[in-house]
C-alpha cells in the first residue's frame, strides 16, 4: 500500500460503499492506519491509496486512532472556520480552507460496529478532509482559482527540489 499523488486521476473519482466487513477490512484499516502514522498525516482516505472503497482513517493529537467505513455526514454546523490544511496526497504545500466548525457523523468501524460521533476542532476538520477523498475531492479544490494556483506552483517547485 502506498500513497497516491497529486496527477494521479484516482484522486478525482467517487469512492463506492464497503459491502462486506471481513478480516481483509480489519487488516486494510490497520495497514492504512500505520501508512497514515509513517507519512506524519492525521488522516488517510482509501482513494489516497488506491483503495475505491469508503473508507478512512484519522488520529489526531489527544484521541485514539479512528476507522470511518461508509461515513455519512449527518448535520455540519453553520459556524464556519478557517484554519490551514495540507494533504498526504499534496506532500509539503499547505493552504487555509474554510469548513464548517463542528459536524455529526454517522460510520462503522472495521469490524462492522455502527457509531454517531460529533465533533469539533481539528477532528471535525480531518473528518471532513478525508470525506472529501471519498467524494473524488482534494482540498486544493476547495481553494479561490488565485490560491489554489499559488499552492499548484508551490508543489510543483517543491516536486522539481526533491
Amino acid at each position: 500500500m502506498e500513497i497516491l499523488l497529486l496527477g494521479n486521476e484516482t484522486l478525482k473519482e467517487k469512492a463506492h460503499p464497503v459491502k462486506r466487513f471481513t478480516v481483509e477490512t480489519v487488516k486494510i484499516a490497520e495497514e492504512m492506519i500505520d501508512l497514515m502514522h509513517a507519512g506524519k498525516g492525521v488522516g488517510l482516505a482509501g482513494p489516497q491509496v488506491g483503495l475505491m472503497e469508503r473508507i478512512f482513517v484519522t488520529h489526531v493529537d489527544g484521541d485514539t486512532p479512528r476507522v470511518f467505513i461508509n461515513p455519512s455526514i449527518l448535520e455540519t454546523s453553520e459556524k464556519t472556520v478557517s484554519y490551514e490544511e495540507g494533504c498526504l496526497s499534496i506532500p509539503g504545500v499547505y493552504a487555509e480552507v474554510t469548513r464548517p466548525e463542528k459536524i455529526k457523523v454517522q460510520a462503522w468501524n472495521e469490524r462492522g460496529k455502527a457509531f454517531t460521533i460529533e465533533a469539533d476542532g481539528i477532528l471535525a476538520r480531518v473528518m471532513l478532509h478525508e470525506y472529501d477523498h471519498l467524494e473524488g475531492t482534494l482540498f486544493i479544490d476547495r481553494l479561490s482559482e488565485p490560491a489554489r494556483s499559488r499552492v499548484l506552483a508551490k508543489y510543483e517547485k517543491k516536486k522539481r527540489v526533491s
